[in-house]
């Protein structure tokens, strides 16, 4: 049977899984080697040409999930955005890239790219219209975001995409936030999709991994610079993420069932501003989010209001974890301001709406009426 015909949670199970020829056991085996024969092999094997066994057989895995020709895993997120913008960009290239994005990112981008001549534009705003008008002639990427980190917005990928074709540039996502569960941008005419695999991938907050799917072209072009820079995974995380995968379907359409139900309850509570999540009705771009996603995600963000002091309130939490990171099974809450997008200015954060009584929500599979109680209790004990 072809992959085309395959249910997500056979493709997460069974492809790119390593059959056990000699032991016949269920789950893929750890190829450990460092090294391996280099004569009489149709593959010269090594870790840091990203072509070892374990590595080899689950990029076919991610390139499956997103729709993909081939894909890459790496060290960390942030190893497989940077190799993707240096293997892409020159002294002289401009990149455009989304204004919301992970702090991680900007920061990366703001410090490392000047030392190397590439120059860079944040846009306004998140329509294309704001892509259109930082536009250059030396323009070479479009890098965007959606749903964005830690406000939610919603970037319309098709129209993002058919912008950047007729220019000759290449356009990538970071698609963390949404998993291959619930967007494939390939499918809506990205070139190239980046994940910090470390989060939906992973799942259990137990490894730090990356991860980018593209066609073979650009994945020939990203494994050149790649194998230089050095930042692939060791094969014991690569068979920790493999079997990670198996139960990524299943995690993350039980994480939007829970953040959906989660979302309603904090835009009906006293205590709470503003509530971001694409799945609500009245969020700015639900309509849009609707129409390029299966699902809403299990990220969440809300303000509590001005009386109540965030941090106090997650040191009350009893059930959902003030923890850094996200997309673990467990429910866990963070300060953006102190924590993801630290690295900012204060008049940066303000200029994006990241205020310090924003408070970033990634939901797990818990029962959504103990995380219920959770909050509630919270509040209380605040407010008291």
């Amino acid at each position: 049977m072809s992959e085309e015909k395959l249910g997500l949670n056979t493709i997460c199970t069974h492809i790119g899984e390593i059959k056990d020829e000699q032991f016949k056991g269920a789950v893929s085996p750890i190829y450990m080697s460092t090294s391996y024969a280099f004569e009489n092999v149709d593959v010269k094997r090594y870790p840091r040409y990203f072509n070892t066994p374990n590595q080899a057989y689950l990029s076919k895995k991610i390139a499956a999930l997103e729709h993909a020709e081939a894909a890459m895993i790496f060290a960390s997120g942030m190893a497989a955005i940077s190799t993707v913008f240096f293997a892409l960009l020159k002294a002289g290239d401009h990149i455009v890239v989304q204004n919301t994005l992970y702090g991680g990112t900007a920061n990366f981008i703001r410090e490392e790219f000047p030392k190397h001549g590439i120059e860079f534009t944040f846009t306004n705003g998140y329509n294309v219209s704001d892509f259109s008008a930082a536009i250059k002639p030396n323009t070479k990427v479009i890098h965007i975001e959606t749903p964005s980190n830690p406000l939610l917005t919603i970037t319309d990928i098709k129209a993002v995409a058919n912008l950047a074709k007729p220019n000759n540039i290449i356009s990538t996502i970071d698609n963390t936030f949404a998993s291959p569960v619930n967007q494939n941008p390939i499918d809506l005419g990205v070139d190239i999709v980046m994940h910090s695999a470390t989060k939906y991938l992973g799942g259990h907050s137990d490894i730090l991994a990356g991860a980018v799917a593209s066609s073979n072209q650009h994945m020939e072009t990203i494994w050149n610079v790649g194998k230089n820079l050095g930042g692939s995974l060791s094969d014991f995380t690569v068979w920790m993420l493999e079997r990670s995968i198996k139960t990524l379907g299943l995690r993350v359409k039980a994480q939007n069932r829970n953040a959906k139900k989660l979302a309603k309850f904090l835009q009906d509570h006293d205590a709470v501003k503003k509530v971001y999540y694409p799945g609500l009705k009245n969020h700015p771009q639900h309509a849009l989010a609707k129409s390029q996603m299966k699902g809403f995600g299990g990220m969440l963000s809300f303000e509590l209001i001005d009386s109540f002091n965030a941090n106090e309130f997650l040191s009350a939490l009893k059930l959902i974890k003030p923890s850094m990171s996200l997309a673990g099974v467990e429910s866990t809450m963070l300060l953006p301001y102190s924590t993801s997008h630290a690295l900012l200015t204060q008049e940066q954060r303000d200029a994006l709406g990241i205020t310090n009584n924003l408070i970033r929500f990634s939901v797990g599979i818990e029962s959504k009426r103990d995380l219920m109680l959770d909050i509630e209790q919270a509040i209380q004990s605040i407010n008291s």
